[in-house]
């Protein structure tokens, strides 16, 4: 059901019961826990037991939203948090990191070419979405914000980041309990992923897009990592290759590229959604 649509119903809604409740007379009864609605009791949901129901709530929570907003298809941006922008460079903690800067601007023009794609279609598909976050995440919602288009923020819970990066389109900023439930939304639209220089987190994304691919749990779709002499520099590829522990074949499924206007050319020459190749015996 999409945003603004009505569903008739024959029962009382839950908003009718809460408000219900609201106005009951308060007594030892009516005061104690246990007679509390339970959707309404959040000492309730946050129990152990009560996992499941939460898992289930982060997953469709961002779903529905995201449909009713008419986001059909999306283009990931993974990178490094602490990429800071070429202008900040010298708050960067090392000379590699300050010159890993650049990946900063080329994610920002970058997600600035979706966008102005995607507005051109109708603003549903090629929708930038990112970890929500500053470095490479704040560049990605930068650019689509400085197209004039939305793009999507998709965060979780940390120790060491206060809120989402100023450019995600409020709408769309999400927060999560769960990485597993925020990494299948990363992936649940996805019609490309584009990963710049990062660390654990962006290898982690990476590696475990890569694996859906290769294992045919989700549909082919381009992976472009940004920076070859990075990504060569920090995983020997065709090491894996010569061991046997991936196949040579497993080598075609990512592309490097090193500008925006790179990654936008071999996106719009590469098929969105291949089908899965037939099972080899």
């Amino acid at each position: 059901m999409k945003k603004g649509e009505e569903r008739h119903s024959i029962f009382r809604s839950a908003e009718e019961d809460i408000d219900a409740a609201r106005r009951q007379p308060l007594t030892p009864q009516s005061a104690s826990p246990s007679y509390r609605l339970a959707f309404q009791d959040l000492d309730f949901l946050k129990r152990d037991e009560l996992r499941p129901v939460r898992l289930q709530l982060e997953l469709l929570k961002i779903e529905m939203l995201l449909t009713e907003a008419g986001v059909e298809s999306t283009v990931v941006l993974f990178g490094g948090a602490r990429i800071p922008a070429p202008e900040h460079r010298d708050t960067a903690r090392t000379p590699m990191l300050a010159e890993l800067t650049r990946y900063y601007d080329e994610a920002r023009r970058f997600a600035r070419l979706c966008t102005e794609a995607s507005i051109a279609e109708g603003g549903r598909h090629h929708v930038v979405v990112t970890g929500g976050g500053p470095g490479v995440m704040e560049a990605g919602n930068r650019g689509a914000a400085e197209a004039g288009g939305r793009s999507i923020g998709l965060g979780i819970v940390l120790p060491f980041e206060n809120a989402p990066n100023a450019y995600v389109t409020p709408e769309l900023s999400f927060n999560f309990h769960y990485f597993a439930i925020r990494k299948m939304h990363f992936l649940m639209r996805a019609e490309a992923i584009a990963v710049f220089p990062g660390g654990f987190g962006t290898l982690d994304e990476l590696f475990e897009t890569l694996t859906l691919i290769q294992t045919r749990r989700m549909a082919p779709v381009p992976v472009l990592l940004f920076g070859e002499e990075f990504w060569r520099g920090i995983v020997n590829w065709q090491m894996l290759a010569e061991a046997g522990t991936i196949s040579p074949e497993d080598l075609e499924l990512f592309h490097f590229v090193d500008s925006a206007e790179q990654a936008w050319e071999l996106l719009r020459d590469s098929s969105v959604r291949r089908p899965l190749p037939p099972p080899t015996r």
